[in-house]
């Protein structure tokens, strides 16, 4: 469906060029040419036409939608103003007759096929009659044959620049709705791509609510029996250190677990701000007692005081936890990790010495069910894209130029508006 507010806003503008030049033809018509024209029904005309411009200009201020029919009736109304003033000056003699050709043009490009109809079957109309009925710019006699060559030297002139002026007007009109249609267009695939990215979530969400209800049982199975491990094995203090680092992951699973179920309702009741650095401080607690096998890992704030805040909820955590567990996964020695920010922004980068992306891999990442890891369902950077594209932010990899992947998320900061 073609955008037909936009096309009507473009419709004034040219009305505005064609009235400029309509008037600039009277002017030279009556004072260059010494016609006897009828200046109070010209004007009467050019006042309509005018007013037609300045009542649509101000109706597409106005929050209603432009549609099809009222678009017609524009243009309509647009071919028989023009056929009114070229009726007082020459009719189809004149040589802006090809006028009537643009509301033709606009129509096919952005009409329907009953309505294209029925403007060309107006054009035709029009033109048939504005051949035989008309007022004659200027009425001859048998002495004036060096006029008449004069005054077809003019008129083969005015066609000239009236084909001009219709070239330039259809091209601009033309180009301004081709980039408004592309645009449109692109802003339909993104919608397609939310609702799809939708459709995921919600799958995953229902995967997810059952996944957590049936693992409750065994994790709290686990954390009996590790607990009566540690009482059978007390004398053996290198197995109780593993089962105790079993038992902090299965503590640390169940509160997770615990969590999904409470996230909804915490984030939708309350947001809370925090300061970035604040905010990245709990994140890295928190990865740290995750993943334990971590080694050799640098933090390094860049930015100046005062620190920006950034909202602080617990899915904006796991995606950030979901990137610091793939640069571990990656490999978990030597990840530089720095905190950035502007005025508008926060930037985090996390740069870890795995192997890489592959130019195969860069083309999908993000898509749910891709991993580059060999291992793990890989949802886990479409869950952290998708989560961070609600708080207005993005996340982006690269081929570092020292070797690994850099992991760069943008994310806005809060603003005193």
């Amino acid at each position: 469906m073609a955008n037909h507010r936009d096309t009507l806003l473009q419709l004034t503008y040219i009305r505005t060029v064609i009235l400029f030049g309509l008037g600039m033809t009277v002017i030279f018509a009556i004072y260059g040419l010494q016609a006897d024209l009828n200046v109070w029904l010209i004007g009467l005309s050019f006042l309509f036409l005018t007013l037609l411009n300045l009542m649509t200009y101000s109706r597409l201020h106005s929050p209603w939608p432009v549609t099809e029919p009222e678009f017609f009736s524009q243009l309509l109304a647009e071919m028989l103003l023009y056929a009114a003033v070229l009726y007082q000056m020459g009719g189809a003699t004149n040589p802006f007759i090809f006028l009537l050709l643009i509301p033709l043009i606009i129509a096919a490009a952005t009409l329907s096929r009953g309505y294209v109809w029925v403007v060309s079957v107006s054009v035709v109309l029009i033109y048939s009659l504005l051949l035989s009925h008309y007022q004659p710019l200027i009425i001859f006699s048998d002495k004036h044959h060096q006029r008449v060559l004069q005054l077809f030297d003019i008129h083969v002139f005015g066609m000239w620049l009236n084909f001009l002026l219709t070239v330039l007007v259809v091209t601009y009109f033309i180009v301004r709705m081709r980039h408004a249609m592309q645009a449109q267009q692109q802003q339909l695939e993104i919608e397609r791509e939310r609702r799809i990215q939708d459709q995921q979530l919600l799958s995953l969400a229902t995967m997810a609510a059952g996944t957590a209800h049936e693992l409750g049982t065994p994790l709290n199975t686990m954390t009996v029996l590790l607990e009566e491990m540690e009482h059978d094995y007390a004398d053996q203090p290198e197995l109780i250190e593993d089962l105790q680092l079993l038992k902090q992951q299965s503590v640390l699973c169940g509160e997770r677990l615990r969590q999904l179920a409470q996230s909804v309702q915490q984030e939708s009741a309350n947001q809370l701000w925090l300061p970035a650095t604040k905010l990245m401080d709990e994140v890295l607690e928190q990865w740290q007692v995750q993943r334990p096998e971590l080694q050799a890992m640098s933090y390094q704030v860049l930015g100046h005081a005062p620190t920006p805040e950034l909202c602080s909820t617990i899915s904006l955590k796991q995606s950030l936890l979901n990137l610091l567990n793939n640069a571990t996964d990656a490999n978990p020695e030597g990840i530089r990790i720095t905190l950035d920010w502007t005025d508008q922004h926060c930037i985090l980068q996390i740069h870890d010495q795995g192997p890489g992306i592959s130019l195969e891999q860069s083309q999908h990442l993000g898509k749910p069910f891709v991993t580059t890891k060999g291992k793990g369902l890989g949802i886990g950077l479409f869950l952290t894209a998708t989560t961070l594209a609600r708080y207005d932010g993005d996340v982006r990899l690269y081929n570092h130029p020292d070797g690994g992947t850099l992991t760069e998320v943008t994310l806005p900061v809060q603003t005193d508006d």
